[in-house]
This record gives structure tokens, C-alpha cells and sequence, in this order.
């Protein structure tokens, strides 16, 4: 991995968000030979993604952002944490407000959910992106904490790409069309990676108010998407993968981070 780390940061970020963008591929793909999705297996990828991203947004996002922050840490904090999850809050009200389809309910809701997808996949890519800039510019990310930042949106893509692909093709359209349109929601997060990546190489001071806007955006989508997703399905295995996730991520930052 000792190449990966001499990389510049923006490269680090176009590999770590393909990555990401891969495993929604890799969910939109099983549209080609099943019908649909088990609700269990379902359920604990979700809240088990949940929990990596909760922990990631303390352990690799909010700390190194205070630790960069110094001055002022608690208003740089708190306003770029409630941007943040601002953003998230104004696309779900966007998204829910659009005209598409008006006439079939159905198609509507497909709409719907491919635009809400790939809107909260930006912030997320955008998340990825500020990690590897801080660690390859020798911010306060760590290694394993940008590194795991990554698997935890990863995983939580996989499903994503299901909640994608499946819909369409349930609603009539071809196989063929359903995979693109699923994965396709996924390639956003690379754009943002690498824009976020250049953003904290390039401009200054800019660190702390990117890793806390994107914390915040991060919660907003757990809170929004996954927690209310994965819970629909029963407390008690949700909540044991939202403890693993975070129980994983913690032990992973604390050990090697």
C-alpha cells in the first residue's frame, strides 16, 4: 500500500471514490438475474453501514477537523456541520417537490429516489475526497480513517444500488437500462472526491470548514436514509448492525489510525 500513499492526494481520492462507485455498480448488477433482494441481508448492510459511517464522521471527519481548526474550532465546527447537513435537508425537500411523472405514481417515485440517490452520493465523495487531501497534504487524517471513510460509504453504496436499479426494472424497464442507471448514480462521488481532494490541497484554511460540512452532510444522509431504512425492517437487527459498523470503525481508528 506504500505506493498508494506517495500518490497525490486528488489521486488517492479518484481511486478510493471508484472504489466506492464500483461496489454501486456491483449492487445494480444482481438486476440482471434476480427478481429482488432479501430483506434481512438488506437490512444488515445498511445499518452495518450505518454504523461506519456514524463512527467515520466523528473519528476521521469532526476530530481532524478540530484539531486543524484551533481558532475559533467551535463556531468553524458547528457552522460548517450545519451546512452540511443544510444541503442534505434542501435536496430531500427538492426532491420531494419535483413534478416528474406526476401521472404514475410509480415512475414518480423512481424519479425520485434515483435524484435523491445521486445527490447524497456528492457530499459523500465530496467526504472521501477532503480525507485523502488532509492525509496526503500531512493533515490530522489518518491512514486508516480516510482508508475506512471509504469502505463504509463503499458498503453502504452497495444497497444503494440496488434501491436503484430494482425499481426501474420492476416498473418495465430493460435489465440493460436498470444496471446503467444504478451504477450511474455512483460516478458523481468521484467527480466530488476529486474536486474535494484539490480543494483542500489548494486552497487555504480550508480544511477543518470542509471536514465539518462534511460530517454534517454525512449524519444528515444516516439519519434521512439508513437509520429509517434499515429500522422498517426490525429494532433489534438494525441496531446490532449499526453497533458492529460503529464497534468495526472505532477499533480500526483507535488501533491504527
Amino acid at each position: 500500500m506504500e505506493w498508494f500513499y506517495n500518490l497525490y492526494g486528488w489521486q488517492q481520492a479518484l481511486i478510493a471514490t471508484t472504489f466506492t462507485w464500483a461496489l454501486t455498480a456491483l449492487g445494480a448488477l444482481p438486476v440482471f438475474f434476480c427478481k429482488s433482494v432479501g430483506k434481512n441481508a438488506f437490512s444488515l448492510m445498511m445499518s452495518s453501514a450505518a454504523g461506519i459511517m456514524l463512527a467515520s464522521t466523528f473519528f476521521s471527519l469532526l476530530m481532524p477537523a478540530m484539531e486543524g481548526a484551533k481558532d475559533y474550532a467551535y463556531l468553524i465546527l458547528t457552522f460548517g456541520f450545519i451546512l452540511g447537513g443544510l444541503l442534505i435537508i434542501v435536496t430531500d425537500i427538492v426532491s420531494g417537490k419535483l413534478n416528474l411523472f406526476a401521472d404514475n405514481a410509480k415512475k414518480q417515485s423512481c424519479a425520485i429516489m434515483c435524484i435523491a440517490v445521486t445527490m447524497h452520493n456528492i457530499p459523500e465523495g465530496l467526504a472521501i475526497g477532503v480525507a485523502f487531501g488532509a492525509l496526503a497534504a500531512g493533515g490530522a487524517v489518518g491512514a486508516v480513517s480516510a482508508v475506512m471513510l471509504a469502505v463504509g460509504i463503499g458498503i453502504q453504496n452497495f444497497p444503494e444500488g440496488m434501491c436503484v436499479a430494482f425499481p426501474l426494472r420492476a416498473n418495465g424497464m430493460s435489465r440493460g437500462k436498470s444496471f446503467f442507471i444504478g451504477q450511474l448514480s455512483g460516478v458523481v462521488e468521484i467527480v466530488a472526491g476529486v474536486v474535494g481532494a484539490l480543494a483542500v490541497t489548494f486552497i487555504e484554511g480550508i480544511l477543518p470548514w470542509a471536514l465539518s460540512f462534511s460530517a454534517g452532510a454525512m449524519i444528515a444522509v444516516v439519519c434521512s436514509e439508513l437509520i429509517p431504512e434499515c429500522f422498517s425492517d426490525g429494532k433489534v437487527k438494525a441496531t446490532i448492525g449499526v453497533i458492529l459498523g460503529f464497534s468495526l470503525m472505532m477499533i480500526l481508528d483507535i488501533a491504527f489510525g
